[in-house]
């Protein structure tokens, strides 16, 4: 099955993004004003004739502080049990391929597993990623770059790779095919939310900065 085929039902954004905003009694204008977006940019969002950047969804719920996964799953109550079948993960459509939660974005402990499939010719951006905690990367399909601390690893299926998340991060998908990779993000400080670093930082080689 190709990888890139597992994005779940489209989700209504700019709903969930309207129903987010009046459970937090925000007018268009005052989200506006908090996030630095224009009134108009967020009503053609929410009107679903515009589908909006990671960066600019980021702005957006950062004002309503919640995290960006919320828009893409309707969280609960952290839980100390989280079980997902393999249908039932959230899919986040990026630049660079596809995001799918593992049920970390729902759990009570400081974990957060989650799958990356990355594009030919995608990279985590022009800049490593820090944060705390630890990270585990396992490779499930493919070849990659990935670099810890200025150290490049080259990473085939099966391959696997640990270390201090606080060490600068990045990696690259230089092949031309699909790479698919587990991460695992533990330990971190509470509010943090690394998993989103990842999200945000995420592009095509071929985009601007």
């Amino acid at each position: 099955m190709d990888p890139m085929s597992k994005l779940n039902e489209p989700i209504d954004v700019g709903s969930r993004l309207r129903k987010l905003r009046k459970e937090r009694d925000l007018s268009i204008r005052a989200l506006a004003r908090a996030s630095g977006l224009s009134a108009n940019a967020i009503s053609v969002i929410e009107r679903g004739l515009s589908s909006p950047s990671i960066s600019t969804l980021h702005k957006i719920t950062e004002s309503l502080g919640i995290p960006i996964t919320s828009i893409f799953i309707h969280e609960g109550e952290r839980e100390d049990i989280v079980f997902r079948s393999s249908k039932e993960r959230a899919g986040v459509d990026l630049p660079c391929g596809l995001w799918e939660g593992m049920g970390g974005e729902q759990f009570s402990g400081q974990v957060e597993p989650f799958i990356l499939t990355l594009k030919p010719g995608s990279d985590s951006g022009p800049h490593p990623i820090t944060h705390t905690g630890h990270e585990f990367v396992l490779c499930l399909e493919g070849s990659l770059l990935y670099s810890v601390d200025s150290i490049p690893f080259k990473m085939n299926q099966g391959d696997s790779l640990l270390f201090m998340s606080h060490l600068p991060h990045r990696w690259s998908n230089a092949s031309d095919s699909v790479v698919q990779i587990l991460l695992l993000i533990s330990g971190f400080e509470t509010g943090e939310r690394p998993g989103e670093q990842h999200l945000l930082t995420s592009k095509l080689s071929d985009q601007p900065d």
